[in-house]
């Protein structure tokens, strides 16, 4: 799956690749498609408006999971009780101020706890919604690489074609 979109005035072109071994590019983080013991997901915002699922950047010398294990605590108040692998998104900046700019970030399926609703960082709100519900919500660049993100972590694709935009 290959696509081209446009972000603050960027054009970004994303790949997906399988869990097997990561794509060339800088490690930008892990992200995580949170589901709660009754299927729900975890989505989370930081401006009320542009939601997606949690994720972020490694510090130190943190491994893949590593980074997604203290990111969801941070960013979604949640505890990972498990995790798996669902491969990794590598965007290349075709044109715009970061142009020549490769990054990869790793996609989990992460079974989760809640935790109490305690942000200490940028994340204003967190929601629990449907995979229908999460797909049609998403930042709408990434809506082509969630679907394929919310298959490869067992969602069956009927019922989760993008809805309008918002």
């Amino acid at each position: 799956m290959h696509y081209s979109f446009e972000d603050a005035g960027d054009t970004w072109q994303l790949s997906w690749h399988g869990p097997a071994s990561p794509p060339e590019g800088i490690q930008n983080g892990s992200s995580g498609v949170c589901v709660t013991a009754q299927g729900e997901i975890v989505i989370i915002t930081e401006d009320g408006e542009k939601w997606d699922v949690p994720g972020g950047r490694p510090e130190g010398d943190e491994d893949w999971e590593q980074t997604l294990r203290r990111e969801m605590v941070e960013e979604a108040c949640v505890a990972v009780t498990s995790a798996r692998l669902l491969g990794f998104a590598r965007g290349e900046c075709l044109a715009g101020r970061e142009q020549g700019k490769v990054i990869v970030r790793s996609f989990w399926r992460a079974e989760v706890v809640l935790l109490d609703w305690k942000p200490e960082f940028e994340i204003v709100q967190r929601r629990l919604v449907s995979p229908a519900e999460a797909l049609n919500t998403v930042y709408m660049g990434y809506r082509k690489l969630y679907h394929v993100i919310l298959q490869a972590a067992g969602f069956p694709l009927k019922g989760l074609e993008a809805g309008p935009q918002q």
